[in-house]
């Protein structure tokens, strides 16, 4: 296993620290409440597939003026966490789901756990493990059970790709074939194209492949996540491709969820709209019966 030091940080982007765990360390952006902010909770983020910690930048401070403490993370073998290559055994979901629960006890429980696509079904898998260290849920841009059909043949694209080629072909392929966020490759983020190719060989192709494979294969556990005793909130943005927004309305009304559409946004509100996103954030966690 290679260890990777966090980067220099992107524009308007904290530099990243470890977080050490029962379960290992893990790289994370760690913003705290702004100075003169009353302090309201802590939050855990997770993010999505082929993203990463910085995902969330542009909701960070926004919400530590709000008075929230807000620890981006970077899963096993994404971008500057440490994780095998070639094992995927270590990416099964219910492992990267005991990483959010030693990821939420390294911080200080309870918190509020946010979770982007992929990371709101590891999210989701890590309530139904345990939900006693969560405040609350919020899945973000993140469906029922698999992804949809033009999704599946992206990231079947991309596991094709890695079969056969370096992290850096693929890289290359990809540029050839068009914008990486339509083509398979990574979702845009806050920073550049050389920040997207950085982000891109330091994930771990194991990670990809087996997280590949569950996103295409995930059933619907909504019943199951409904009997947990949390407060959920379902946030999307007003258009998105990879889980249809009727089905996300479906789910929220399954789990008697707050439910918030973003306006502007499609599936990564935090980067295409992050006022309006963050804003419905901390109103769900100011609304909650109880502060921490």
């Amino acid at each position: 296993m290679t260890s990777h030091s966090p980067s220099a940080p992107l524009p308007g982007v904290r530099t990243a620290h470890r977080l050490r765990t029962s379960r290992g360390e893990f790289a994370v952006v760690d913003v705290p409440p702004a100075a003169g902010a009353t302090a309201r909770g802590t939050a855990l983020l997770l993010p999505g597939y082929t993203g990463s910690k910085e995902d969330f930048a542009p909701v960070q401070e926004p919400l530590a003026a709000r008075g929230y403490r807000t620890v981006a993370v970077d899963g096993r073998g994404q971008y500057e966490s440490d994780g095998p290559s070639v094992d995927e055994t270590a990416y099964a979901q219910d492992e990267l789901a005991r990483d959010v629960l030693a990821q939420a006890n390294a911080v200080g429980t309870p918190v509020h756990l946010v979770g982007h696509s992929l990371g709101g079904q590891i999210a989701r898998a890590a309530v139904l493990l345990d939900h006693s260290p969560f405040r609350s849920l919020t899945l973000v841009s993140s469906g029922p059970a698999r992804i949809s059909v033009s999704q599946e043949q992206r990231v079947k694209l991309l596991r094709d790709a890695l079969a056969v080629m370096s992290m850096a072909e693929c890289w290359e392929a990809i540029l050839a074939m068009g914008p990486p966020e339509e083509v398979g490759g990574p979702a845009r983020g806050p920073g550049g194209q050389e920040y997207l190719r950085r982000r891109w060989l330091g994930t771990r192709p194991a990670q990809l492949l087996s997280t590949g494979r569950q996103l295409c294969m995930e059933p619907d556990r909504v019943a199951e996540l409904a009997a947990a005793p949390l407060p959920f909130h379902v946030l999307s943005g007003a258009r998105d491709d990879t889980w249809p927004v009727p089905d996300l309305d479906a789910m929220a009304l399954r789990l008697g969820a707050h439910r918030t559409v973003v306006d502007g946004a499609e599936h990564s509100p935090a980067v295409d709209r992050p006022a309006p996103t963050a804003r419905a954030l901390a109103d769900f966690w100011d609304g909650l019966a109880v502060t921490p």
